[in-house]
């Protein structure tokens, strides 16, 4: 009995002199529990990882024809306005790694710095995100708004996003050195305004963990579009079937401006899909196959159920 104790002792002490979990990056398991529905690719970290052609479709579809398709899954916080960018008419999409700031807190700084020691990390936090982006991230974070001294990044940190993403970052904060930023090449960034002042007051706690921006919530791994309109956070799991939905839906308007603008649409000039129009429309499209982003078979068969249900 004496030696069953003994062991047991011993086994606490190590576990206690273990190192601790990291608490500011989400652990794998913890990605992983949030993105639970995702069945495809993931990244080291657990992300779920999009298709690089799925975010190139991305980038040519209306804000509108998602949030069509998002609110009818039932996903109703999704979208924000509102912002700065640097290159607000260049649109862009990627996979969201996030980050969350909070206000400066001495305690939990020096708590979260010594995590950062351990784990070999270099810089202030506002560094700690950069070097987990890989190329087609979105680097998304959550600066509760502050713009004075909440600028996320300069032009040597826009760099290396730039570096690491080829694509850019969705900033609820603000940004400096704006000039320079706009001069890296194959870079954007969405952000709540500029200002000269330096980053200050502010404390990384979270990589990886589910944030707020603005109304809208976001998950690791989500996709990202950017428009001049606003930006978009699709969650993985629907990516894929809203982009084909949101391509078939420009098609048919393209389809309908075309018969409006001819006269031949008569007063259905947003409607009348009953399955004799689908059937034109398919004909259209075979005159015009430059116009489909999707494959032959994913728009035949999303036709096939839009003429199904107009027959109902």
């Amino acid at each position: 009995m004496r030696h069953l104790i003994g062991t047991t002792l011993l086994a606490c002490a190590l576990v206690g002199t273990s190192p601790a979990m990291s608490q500011v990056k989400m652990t794998r398991d913890q990605v992983l529990f949030y993105t639970s529905d995702w069945k495809g690719d993931r990244f080291p970290d657990g992300r779920p990882k999009l298709p690089d052609a799925l975010l190139k479709r991305a980038v040519d579809i209306s804000i509108e024809d998602i949030w069509d398709f998002l609110r009818a899954q039932g996903y109703q916080n999704q979208f924000e306005g509102g912002w700065q960018a640097l290159h607000i008419e260049k649109p862009f999409a990627g996979r969201a790694l996030t980050a969350q700031y909070m206000p400066l807190r001495p305690d939990m700084a020096k708590a979260i710095a010594a995590e950062g020691k351990a784990e070999g990390r270099v810089g202030g936090t506002n560094m700690w995100p950069i070097n987990e982006l890989q190329i087609g991230d979105v680097y998304v974070a959550d600066g509760f708004g502050k713009i004075v001294e909440g600028t996320l990044v300069g032009s040597n940190l826009g760099n290396g996003i730039a570096a690491h993403t080829h694509t850019g970052f969705v900033f609820d904060a603000g940004i400096r050195d704006q000039e320079e930023n706009r001069e890296i090449p194959d870079f954007n960034g969405f952000y709540r305004g500029y200002d000269p002042s330096a980053w200050a007051q502010m404390e990384l706690t979270s990589i990886n963990a589910p944030i707020r921006i603005g109304r809208a919530v976001v998950l690791p791994g989500d996709l990202v579009l950017a428009r001049t309109e606003g930006v978009l956070f699709i969650p993985a799991i629907l990516a894929e079937e809203a982009i084909s939905t949101a391509e078939f839906t420009g098609l048919k308007d393209d389809y309908n401006f075309e018969l409006n603008r001819e006269g031949k649409n008569g007063a259905q000039f947003e409607g009348g899909w009953n399955a004799k129009k689908y059937d034109v429309f398919a004909k259209w499209i075979d005159a015009h196959p430059d116009k489909l982003k999707m494959p032959r078979s994913e728009f035949d068969a999303t036709l096939a159920k839009a003429r199904a249900h107009a027959e109902d």
